[in-house]
């Protein structure tokens, strides 16, 4: 891939973000001696250094890498929720296809730039066809719950997702659709972290303390607001005017906040905190690519409307 200035600039921001948040996560560390809350916000700056070296070099690497990041993304992503919502042993070769033929084939209809196949190949064909294999098998017991779980599960961790690498595809009008993904994992992550750091400072009235009672108005509105801000300021790496990727960034940073909402429901039913704990700090995959899956879908389809030849 070329590196073009654009590309420098968005990791320089993404850069220069991670080095000051280290320095006050040590700064802070150090002077206030243990404390819980600290000790987190260390981890997860450490997490994020890990995840954008990962993530910058599938961009460095080029289209192909990228999809495959983001496939093994939703790969470990969908089998953490299947894994916190279980199936029964009917469901296993149903399982083997979702996992092993359906995933991959997404991806690879994706990269194959088939859009008229990729968009309908889950929410129609995969729809039709998981249901229909667990029914082969004759067991009847909680049957729709099942089914459903698998279904919702596709969609969020992998139909929905591989809209965020379906960007490089785009022929935009201005810009180059590497520095658009770019700009759209930055401006959503940075709204996730925006959150938190207000939720944690100022965050006083929650959302839906009985769903998510962390999320505070504060955080949501502070956090919102101030990715969207970024996301403006930065217009220039994007086909958007300062207006119009303001509006773009209001629009994803509310979605990623919807994505968080929606699978803390989902992990509260479960009576856990995280989807899992491969990300020191974050928890599982799917904890940290919600907000990505809820946000990618609406992004595609609005610059694709109105942003393309």
């Amino acid at each position: 891939m070329k590196t073009d200035s654009s590309v420098v600039m968005l990791f320089g921001v993404v850069l220069g973000i991670l080095t000051l948040a280290t320095g006050i996560g040590t700064w802070l560390g150090r002077s206030r001696g243990p404390n819980d809350t600290i000790q987190n916000l260390n981890a997860r700056i450490r997490a994020w250094w890990v995840m954008v070296a990962v993530f910058g070099g599938a961009v460095v690497l080029g289209e192909r890498a990228t999809l495959v990041l983001f496939g093994f993304i939703s790969f470990l992503a969908l089998r953490e929720f299947i894994t916190l919502t279980p199936t029964r042993a009917g469901d296993h070769r149903t399982l083997f296809w979702v996992f092993f033929v359906i995933t991959p084939l997404q991806y690879w209809m994706v990269a194959e730039r088939w859009y008229g196949l990729w968009t309908i190949l889950i929410p129609v064909y995969a729809f039709l066809f998981v249901p229909l294999r667990s029914a082969l098998t004759g067991d009847n017991e909680r049957f729709l719950e099942r089914t459903a779980k698998i279904q919702w599960a596709l969609m969020i961790c992998v139909y929905c997702l591989s809209h965020a690498p379906a960007l490089l595809q785009l022929p935009l009008r201005r810009g180059d659709p590497v520095v658009l993904l770019l700009w759209f994992v930055l401006v959503v992550q940075l709204s996730d972290v925006l959150q938190y750091v207000w939720g944690k400072t100022l965050g006083r009235r929650k959302v839906v303390p009985q769903v998510s009672p962390n999320k505070t108005w504060e955080g949501l509105i502070g956090g919102t607001i101030s990715a969207s801000a970024v996301g403006a300021a930065l217009y220039r790496a994007t086909p958007f005017t300062a207006v119009q990727a303001a509006g773009m960034a209001l629009v994803v940073t509310a979605l990623g906040f919807a994505g968080g909402v929606v699978m803390s429901a989902i992990k509260r039913d479960r009576g856990v905190k995280d989807f899992g704990a491969l990300i020191e700090g974050h928890g599982g995959m799917l904890d940290r690519v919600d907000s990505l899956a809820f946000a990618a879908p609406v992004f595609f389809h609005l610059t694709r409307f109105y942003f393309t030849d």
